[in-house]
């Protein structure tokens, strides 16, 4: 039972009337395909695989696959974890006109907020940072893209999609110093050795 029920905004309310209304079905499928990358099963599976590749052949990197692992496994639990505490009702269960254009049902009726989605892609967005610049733009890109794909579908307000992204990136900054501390002194202490 949850202990705290949020309501959505005027604003969320208004943008997901508004997607109801002029959603297409070709939309809605092409939102519905790209929320998978998303999805927390398949961001585990690729954090795992990122893991052992790079103990495999970067052994350089493992901080950095260590760290991808962890923040993905917190970003996977803490959602589930607030939806037990706060109680909200998803936008395709409210809105009238939500299921005129083949907008599906979603996930558990109340389990609203936060977007687990979001706080996915707003980790990954954060922990971007540690890429070449180039990387950078197109993994922040993505992660904004598949986050509001959780908006189309009306399976969030969009309200829990932003407080959802901010989530991820508190998460991805919280685990830094414990995940990337032992690289940083290690690079330190190389660059001392130095001549």
């Amino acid at each position: 039972m949850a202990l705290v029920t949020v309501k959505p905004t005027r604003i969320d309310t208004a943008i997901a009337n508004g997607i109801a209304d002029s959603t297409t079905s070709s939309l809605e499928q092409t939102a519905q395909a790209l929320t998978w990358g998303a999805d927390e099963h398949v961001l585990l599976v690729l954090a795992a695989a990122g893991w052992l590749y790079t103990r495999l052949r970067h052994p350089q990197q493992r901080h950095v696959a260590n760290h991808i692992l962890m923040v993905s496994l917190a970003t996977a639990v803490l959602p589930h974890v607030l939806k037990s505490v706060f109680d909200q009702t998803r936008p395709d269960r409210l809105t009238v006109t939500g299921h005129r254009h083949g907008v599906p049902f979603s996930g558990r009726s109340r389990d609203a907020f936060p977007s687990g989605h979001a706080v996915h892609m707003g980790a990954l967005a954060s922990a971007a940072g540690l890429l070449p610049a180039t990387w950078r733009r197109l993994a922040r890109t993505l992660a904004v893209t598949l986050s509001l794909t959780r908006v189309v579908l009306l399976a969030h307000w969009a309200s829990d999609v932003v407080a959802g992204f901010i989530l991820g990136v508190i998460v991805e900054r919280l685990f830094r110093p414990f995940t990337l501390a032992r690289s940083g002194q290690q690079r330190a202490s190389a660059s001392r050795g130095r001549p």
